[in-house]
C-alpha cells in the first residue's frame, strides 16, 4: 500500500472521522482509524461500536491499493503539525506505516485490518432523501434539549419520526421539549419512530453542511445510516419508546404574548445574572402590553426588567428556569416569538412567527 496526498485534502475528513474515536478504549484497535485504498479512492473509518463514520477522498495517481489501521490521534496530530501546503507520502513497510513529508519522516505502528470491527447495518426497511442544509438546521434547532446521562435512557437521544407526509425530529430532557417538522413526501407506508443516541446526533450535525446535495437516510430495525458523496455515517438506535407527544404538547392556552425575540433574550440574560445559581429561577409577571422579569438570590440581590410586548390577557404570573427560555430564544431564527400559556402550573408553548416549523415546550417552576 502506498499513496501520496496533500495535507489540505486529508485533514478535514480525518478530523471528522477521528472525532468518533474515543480516547479510552477497551479494544486497542478501536483507537485506530482504518485506511482502505482502492484505486485512487482512500476511505478512512473510525468507530466506537455505537457510531461509525467513513470519510472518502481522492489520492494522487500512481497509488498502490491496500488496507491498514493506525492510531487515529497520532495520525491527526502529525497532519496538524505539518505546513498547510505539505504533500504527504504514505507507504506500508514491514507492518509499519511510514509517512514522509519534506524532511520529516514518521513511522506509525499498525494493527491488522481484520481486527477492525464493522457496525453492520440491519436489513433496510426505509430509505429517503432530505436536503443536507435543512437536516442540519433541524438538528441544530432541537439537539440542545436532549438529555445527558438520564436514567430514562430513551431521552439521551433524538426521536426521528417519519410519516408519509413529513419528517419530524424531537428532543426532550423531561423539563423541556424541542420539535422541528419538515413537510415532505417519504416512502413510509405508516408512521415510523426511531431514537438516535446523543453521540450519533452530535456527530451527524458536525458532518452535515459539507455539500449542497441531498443526504440519503436509511433506517433499519436497529441502525440509521446517512450517506453523502464524501461520508457514510452509521449509528445504532436506542432500544426504547419515546414519550407520547400528544400528552406532552400543551393545548388550549388562552394567554398569548408576542415579543421581539432578541430584546426578550437580552432582558432574560441580564436578569439571570442575579438569579439563584443552582435553580436559575426567574418570575414573569404579565400585564397589558408589558412583561416584568424578576430574579433574586439567597444573597438578597434582585434584578428587574420591563419589556414591551403584545399582550391583552388577564394579569398573570409564572416561574421558569431562565436557561431553558434563553436556549430556545437563541436557536429560533425569527424576529418575533410567541409564548402561549394557560396557568402557572402548566407548560408554556413557544414558537416563532405563525407558520414556524419549530415548536418548543418548557415546564414552569414553582418559586
Amino acid at each position: 500500500m502506498q499513496f501520496q496526498i496533500s495535507r489540505e485534502t486529508l485533514i478535514k475528513p480525518l478530523q471528522l472521522v477521528t472525532g468518533v474515536v474515543e480516547r479510552r478504549q477497551t479494544l486497542p484497535v478501536l483507537s485506530n482509524v482504518l485506511l482502505v485504498l482502492e484505486g485512487q479512492q482512500l476511505s478512512m473509518t473510525g468507530t466506537d461500536l455505537e457510531v461509525e463514520l467513513v470519510g472518502r477522498v481522492e489520492v494522487e495517481s500512481g497509488a498502490e491499493s491496500g488496507e491498514v489501521t493506525v492510531p487515529a490521534r497520532k495520525l491527526m496530530d502529525i497532519c496538524k503539525s505539518l505546513p498547510d501546503d505539505a504533500e504527504m507520502k504514505f507507504a506500508l513497510d514491514d507492518n509499519k506505516l511510514v509517512i514522509r513529508s519534506g524532511r520529516s519522516r514518521f513511522t506509525l505502528s499498525t494493527l491488522p485490518p481484520s481486527d477492525f470491527p464493522s457496525v453492520d447495518g440491519s436489513a433496510e426497511s426505509l430509505e429517503f432523501k432530505v436536503a443536507q442544509e435543512r437536516l442540519k438546521q433541524m438538528l441544530d434547532s432541537t439537539s440542545f434539549a436532549m438529555a445527558q446521562q438520564d436514567v430514562r435512557y430513551y431521552l439521551n437521544g433524538m426521536l426521528f419520526e417519519v410519516s408519509p407526509n413529513y419528517l419530524r425530529v424531537v428532543a426532550s430532557d423531561g423539563h423541556r421539549l424541542a420539535m422541528d417538522t419538515e413537510d415532505m413526501k417519504t416512502p413510509a407506508a405508516s408512521d415510523m419512530q426511531v431514537i438516535v443516541p446523543r453521540k450519533g446526533i452530535l456527530e451527524l450535525a458536525r458532518l452535515l453542511g459539507e455539500g449542497t446535495e441531498d443526504v440519503s437516510i436509511t433506517i433499519g430495525s436497529n441502525h440509521i445510516r446517512a450517506t453523502t458523496a464524501n461520508f457514510t455515517f452509521t449509528s445504532k438506535l436506542v432500544d426504547g419508546k419515546f414519550p407520547d407527544l400528544e400528552r406532552i404538547l400543551p393545548k388550549g392556552g388562552d394567554k398569548k404574548l408576542i415579543a421581539d425575540r432578541d430584546q426578550l433574550r437580552q432582558s432574560l440574560n441580564r436578569t439571570a445574572i442575579l438569579s439563584n445559581e443552582k435553580f436559575r429561577g426567574i418570575r414573569l409577571m404579565l400585564n397589558k402590553d408589558e412583561i416584568k422579569i424578576l430574579a433574586n438570590n439567597p444573597e438578597q440581590e434582585e434584578a428587574e426588567e420591563i419589556v414591551q410586548v403584545e399582550y391583552d390577557g388577564a394579569a398573570f404570573e409564572i416561574g421558569f428556569n431562565v436557561s431553558y427560555l434563553v436556549d430556545v430564544l437563541s436557536v429560533l431564527d425569527t424576529d418575533t416569538v410567541q409564548l402561549i400559556m394557560s396557568d402557572p402550573n402548566s407548560s408554556a408553548l413557544i414558537q416563532g412567527d405563525d407558520g414556524s416549523h419549530t415548536l418548543y415546550v418548557v415546564m414552569p417552576m414553582r418559586l
